[in-house]
Parts: C-alpha cells; sequence; structure tokens
C-alpha cells in the first residue's frame, strides 16, 4: 500500500511595509520603467523593525495551524524552512519555532538551500514520514529577509533587487487524501557556488569595520559576465528539467500540468518558462507585487491561486524553484481530494 502524504494547509505572513519599483529605481539610479517592467518589480514587502526571520515563520505556522484546525501537540516534526539570516548566527530556528507554536511533542531541525530549501524540504519531510511510523503531522515553516543584503548602489545585483521579506508555512499529514505531495526533482551545480556571496561575515572574511564599509558585508557577483554565460541558458533548462522529471516520477505529463507555483524573476524568464510548457499566464502568477522572497515564494503564489481560483480540486500543480548555489527544484501536487 502506497503512503499518502497531503498538504493540511499553508499559511503566509507579509510584513506592512514595503518599497515600490519607483522607489528602488530612485536608490539604484536607473530609470523607474527597468525595475517595473523589465525586473518586474511594482513593489516589494521589506521588514519592519519587529519581522525578524524565525518570527515571521512563526507568525505563518500559526495561520497555517489555525487554518488546518489541529492541535498544535499533533504536529510530530517541526522543519524550519528559513533563512540562515536570522535573530542570532549559530542558532536552531526551528526548535524556537517548535516552542511558540505549542508543537511540544515534536522535535525540530533546519535545513537550507537557500531559494530551494522549501521544495527540497518538502522531500526531506515525505521521506522522513515514509520512514518512520511514529511521523504523521509535519510543520514546514520559516522566514526570510535576504532583502538585508542588497546592496542598490552595486549593479553586478540588480538581479537580486526583487529580494523582499515575509514569511510561510505548509502542514503536512500522512494517510491525509487531499492535496497530496508527490515526486520532488533536485539539481545542484557546485561549479556555481561562489559566483554569489557575502564576502565579509564568515570565517574567510571576519567582519570588521573596515569591511562594513567597503560593503563587503553586502551580496554580490564575483564573477557578473563569466555567471551570465555560464548560467543563462543553462538555468532555464534546469527549470524546465525539473519541472518535466517531477511531472514524469508523479506519473503525470506535461500537458496535464494546470499551474505553476514559480519564485519571482525578471518578466522576460517567467514568460520563457511559461511558453516553453505550453502554459498560460492565468496558469500562473507573476509576484510583482511581492517581490522575491526566497523559498517562500511557492508558498505565496500557491495561497494566491487558491484564492484567486487558479487552483480547483483534480488540478496538478507544480512549485518550482532555483537558488544561489546554484540549485534547482519542483514538487508536483495533485491538489484536491485523492483517488
Amino acid at each position: 500500500m502506497v503512503l499518502q502524504i497531503g498538504i493540511l494547509s499553508t499559511g503566509i505572513y507579509l510584513p506592512e511595509e514595503f518599497l515600490t519599483g519607483k522607489e528602488i529605481a530612485e536608490l539604484a539610479g536607473i530609470p523607474a520603467p527597468v525595475v517595473e517592467e523589465k525586473m518586474g518589480i511594482r513593489k516589494k514587502h521589506i521588514p519592519g523593525p519587529d519581522d525578524h526571520t524565525c518570527e515571521m515563520g512563526i507568525t505563518a505556522a500559526k495561520k497555517a495551524i489555525a487554518k488546518a484546525g489541529i492541535d498544535p501537540l499533533e504536529i510530530d516534526l517541526v522543519i524550519y524552512i528559513g533563512e540562515e539570516h536570522k535573530e542570532y548566527p549559530l542558532w536552531t530556528a526551528g526548535i524556537k519555532l517548535q516552542e511558540e507554536v505549542g508543537a511540544f511533542n515534536a522535535w525540530a531541525f533546519d535545513v537550507a538551500l537557500r531559494c530551494g530549501t522549501t521544495v527540497m524540504a518538502l522531500k526531506v519531510a515525505k521521506s522522513l514520514m515514509i520512514a518512520d511510523p511514529g511521523i504523521r503531522t509535519v510543520l514546514l515553516a520559516g522566514g526570510y529577509r535576504n532583502v538585508d543584503f542588497i546592496d542598490y548602489e552595486n549593479p553586478r545585483t540588480r538581479f537580486m533587487f526583487n529580494l523582499g521579506a515575509g514569511g510561510g508555512a505548509l502542514l503536512l499529514q500522512k494517510g491525509y487524501n487531499e492535496n497530496l505531495l508527490l515526486e520532488t526533482e533536485l539539481i545542484t551545480d557546485g561549479s556555481f557556488s561562489e559566483d554569489v556571496v557575502v564576502v565579509a561575515g564568515g570565517t574567510k572574511n571576519p567582519i570588521t569595520v573596515d569591511a562594513i564599509e567597503q560593503r563587503l558585508n553586502k551580496l554580490d557577483v564575483l564573477d557578473p559576465e563569466g555567471m551570465k554565460r555560464r548560467l543563462e541558458q543553462k538555468s532555464m533548462d534546469n527549470f524546465l528539467k525539473v519541472i518535466r522529471e517531477s511531472l514524469r516520477k508523479s506519473g503525470y505529463r506535461e500537458e496535464d500540468l494546470s499551474y505553476l507555483a514559480i519564485l519571482h524573476m525578471k518578466k522576460s524568464a517567467h514568460e520563457y518558462v511559461l511558453k516553453e510548457l505550453g502554459l498560460s499566464e492565468e496558469q500562473s502568477i507573476y509576484l510583482e507585487d511581492y517581490g522575491h522572497i526566497g523559498q517562500i515564494d511557492q508558498i505565496l503564489s500557491l495561497e494566491l491561486a487558491l484564492k484567486e481560483g487558479k487552483v480547483k480540486d483534480g488540478d496538478v500543480v507544480v512549485l518550482v524553484s532555483a537558488g544561489i548555489g546554484y540549485a534547482w527544484g519542483a514538487t508536483t501536487i495533485k491538489w484536491g481530494k485523492g483517488d
């Protein structure tokens, strides 16, 4: 008998504060249409004074738990899917999250794959749920505010001007015969592992006053031309590859795909992926009013699609991600009641 694992609920938290495309353009000294039309950012959420990384995940998790109508004591495992950039360094945020949501019968840990974390964590969670009969209900939650690392005066990081802030959560349950979590495909390519980094703050270059003055504590691209040349087509190919392979492993074909929950990227890249998959604009949501909230994008896109009626019972949904490093991932979900 195949163990079925379903998504009980989702939760999203978005900070009240935001930056508009025009404001980003002013900060960067570039024309507003470049930001709004080419980069596809009308506005993006940024953290307020209390919007800490794990805290945003806690808020989203509480929403997901309330929506599912379960007792937090039913949760067996908590997986923190938020960013490493959080309240404290060298800190397991999942344990704090477990405490704050009242999941006192669970155990917790953190996972990380940059913006690919949610998709990777779904694979990890499913594997653990299948392997361990004692794990029935799993909470995945976390926050993201890597916008803190953006230097708008650095043209090398323009492709990351969309980075924002927010929190997301997913509740999974074994034996739940709805919103079935099917198969995940992941690709990592270490040839890009040191292309996008925060130069200072690690063991190689400890943080110093001089490093801060030189803005070495911000995200940077060490070889922008080389990365662009090597990554551009490979990234698009790998996007399509993980989507197609996730569908295939789940027993579906490309033409079965109903909705694509895709991260925010420049408008032309978004349109390219839809075109290659034979999807219309209605079969995805372009997150131009949210920016890129890292690994929270897929949860946000799914939640928005459900609210807008773009995902209905029986639909085949794919969550797709890409993260610096570089990593690509896709997970297929059969929405609604199972067979």
